[in-house]
């Protein structure tokens, strides 16, 4: 398959690390916390993290943690090929898992066209954040926000929720910088030995008031750590 691209003029930012934190640098000077950071920092996910950690140990945790990582970078280059036109296989036979969960989730991906941007910065001057969108296309021929996530088994549907908060402050970055207006958010996550799962979801109030209670506890922790 051939993929359209429409193509945006991409925002150029570039990241730092800050106490362990990742800041995008905007292109008016100003330091944004990344979206990821935001969200992963919640007191939520914190005190669910905390507790697998606790489960499993932390040699464990740390272990998977890096193969998680790991395997879901590589199969985002992949997909990012695949929808660029200039994917190689060759490129990737010493990367046996990716590439067999890229196959398995190729007819989800061909479901995609008309791409706008891939891999691209964006941010919110009104919620003073930042970050990168992995797609912005039509899937199924409807404009949406599209985020890639790899796991080892199909996750419950409460563990989804966090992706769909990100999504949908991606949604409102791109509102605010490109005036577009997205009408779905679609969560494709490439499963190890099955099919992928595919999640598609209206830009709901719902997930605007969690990003925002999201980056008000986030504020509230920052501010006191640096004295604010």
């Amino acid at each position: 398959m051939t993929f359209t691209h429409i193509g945006l003029d991409p925002i150029e930012m570039n990241a730092v690390e800050v106490d362990g934190k990742r800041f995008y640098l905007t292109p008016e000077g100003n330091k944004y916390p990344s979206i990821t950071t935001v969200i992963s920092n919640n007191p939520k996910k914190q005190a669910a993290l905390a507790r697998w950690r606790a489960r499993v140990g932390a040699e464990q945790a740390q272990r998977k943690s890096i193969t998680s990582s790991t395997r879901g970078t590589r199969y985002h280059k992949i997909t990012e090929d695949y929808l660029n036109n200039i994917l190689d296989l060759n490129n990737y036979k010493d990367k046996p898992l990716p590439l067999y969960m890229f196959k398995q989730s190729q007819g989800t991906l061909d479901r995609i066209n008309n791409i706008y941007l891939q891999e691209a910065a964006l941010y919110s001057d009104k919620l003073e954040i930042a970050g990168r969108v992995d797609c912005i296309a039509e899937f199924d021929g409807v404009l949406s926000i599209i985020d890639f996530k790899t796991s080892d088994k199909i996750k419950k549907e409460e563990y989804l929720y966090d992706y769909y908060v990100q999504e949908c402050a991606y949604a409102l970055c791109l509102k605010e910088r490109y005036d577009i207006q997205v009408k779905q958010l679609v969560t494709i996550v490439a499963i190890e030995g099955d099919q992928p799962q595919v999640s598609v979801q209206p830009v709901r109030k719902e997930y605007l008031n969690s990003l925002l209670e999201y980056i008000q506890a986030y504020r509230n922790k920052y501010d006191k750590k640096s004295g604010g």
